[in-house]
């Protein structure tokens, strides 16, 4: 930061760091966070540098509308001035910062660059009393992918669920300490071993954080370790199983657990977990096509890589990312780790496969292929193995869509099917 620079700036321009890390190179956001953020001392400005970015990505086709409404000629989508508008309108319109402010914290970005360009569509749309909508508009290349896939309500229920970031949802270690712990957070539970809070302040600070009693899981990414039922001293694989929260469900369901992961830092966020939570499991980095598999575990868990377009409540820079191509590239990686995954299911034992992705290609057409062709049946999901308002489809796999659960906050995109070796 220059001794000149006006206070804020620094945070904006990670920002635009941010953006382009997203947009031109095609980075998750939180990967691009720390070199954006690289140089910033205060946790609140880079907290707030996200802020901007995550609710630019959030609001991007309503912000490039209203850009676009206010300039003569079109901007290129990945000129400067661009980003510069769409962080200023959605400081304006969206977080609350005052006008003057978001302006000039921004202009200092052009260096050199058309300044009074930007200012002056700024300024046009202030005095033409500009507004975003209570929804926000879903990229047209994703509206169309899932209105083809799901229909228009679908399309709606995604565009409520964006509008916001959603309520974060707890796993208990100790199921039976339901009650207790709603009570003590000030949350609500939607099922044994969940609560749910608001928004809004430090995990870390919590009470139960410290001691290992509970652990930050969507309620949607809880299902698959939910479906493994109890354990009772029987052997688990989670493969792909970094930061840990399905293998700390399983071993709190009493699962003797093996956790495998091909990301050495992701895996030292597990070990970190599990010694929070004081749960046990054997863990491994390892490649999971790279290794030959024998029979050897009664149960075995793959959360498989996806496009991840169910965690956009969330992650609203996954709408941004997830082109038709890669989520080809997911489904065939998918098919191949299923089918490797097979391999290690004792006979009798369980497979589960899941994705937290909206795309039928990398769920319900993966878990087709695998039925067809290998010695596995269907083993349908009942529906008190759920929480209530999250129900099995026709095939007794569990979809579960923009619009569930919806009034108590909403869940994240998931799909779950359940097989049995012969």
């Amino acid at each position: 930061m220059s001794d000149n620079e006006p206070a804020g700036v620094a945070a904006r321009r990670a920002a635009m760091r941010l953006l382009d890390a997203v947009l031109r190179q095609g980075l998750p956001l939180e990967a691009a966070l720390g070199n954006a953020t690289a140089g910033i001392d205060r946790a609140d400005d880079r907290a707030f540098a996200r802020a901007i970015a995550a609710e630019v990505l959030r609001r991007l086709p309503d912000l490039d509308a209203l850009i676009d409404s206010h300039t003569a000629k079109k901007l290129p989508h990945d000129a400067k001035a661009r980003f510069a508008l769409r962080i200023a309108l959605a400081q304006a319109l969206a977080l609350g910062t005052p006008p003057h402010a978001a302006i000039a914290t921004v202009l200092p970005l052009m260096d050199g660059g058309p300044r009074r360009l930007v200012h002056g569509v700024f300024g046009a749309a202030m005095r033409a009393g500009a507004t975003l909508p209570g929804q926000p508009a879903l990229p047209r290349p994703v509206e169309k992918r899932w209105r083809k896939a799901w229909k228009q309500d679908m399309v709606d229920a995604a565009r409520a669920a964006i509008a916001a970031p959603p309520p974060v949802d707890l796993t208990l270690r100790d199921p039976a300490a339901t009650a207790e712990w709603t009570e003590r957070l000030g949350g609500v539970s939607l099922t044994p071993g969940h609560v749910r809070l608001a928004r809004g302040g430090a995990i870390a600070d919590l009470p139960g954080f410290a001691d290992g009693q509970w652990w930050v899981q969507d309620i949607a990414a809880s299902l698959p370790a939910r479906v493994a039922g109890a354990g009772e001293g029987h052997s688990a694989l989670d493969l792909c199983a970094a930061p840990g929260g399905k293998t700390m469900q399983l071993a709190a369901a009493g699962w003797q657990v093996t956790a495998t992961d091909l990301s050495a830092p992701r895996l030292e966020r597990l070990r970190e977990n599990l010694a929070r939570t004081g749960l046990a499991a054997e863990v491994r980095q390892a490649d999971v096509m790279a290794e030959e598999p024998r029979p050897v575990f009664d149960a075995v868990l793959l959360d498989a890589p996806c496009s991840a377009t169910g965690i956009f409540r969330r992650h609203p820079d996954v709408l941004h990312r997830a082109t038709d191509r890669a989520i080809a590239g997911f489904a065939e990686q998918q098919a191949a780790m299923l089918r490797q995954a097979a391999g290690w299911v004792k006979p009798g034992g369980t497979l589960i496969y899941a994705v937290c992705s909206l795309e039928p290609a990398e769920g319900e057409m993966v878990a087709d292929g695998f039925a067809a062709e290998q010695g596995f049946a269907r083993d349908p999901i009942r529906p008190e193995e759920l929480p209530e308002g999250i129900v099995p489809g026709g095939a007794g796999r569990v979809r579960v869509l923009p619009g569930a659960l919806a009034e108590q906050g909403g869940a994240d995109g998931f799909f779950v099917a359940r097989f049995r070796r012969g």
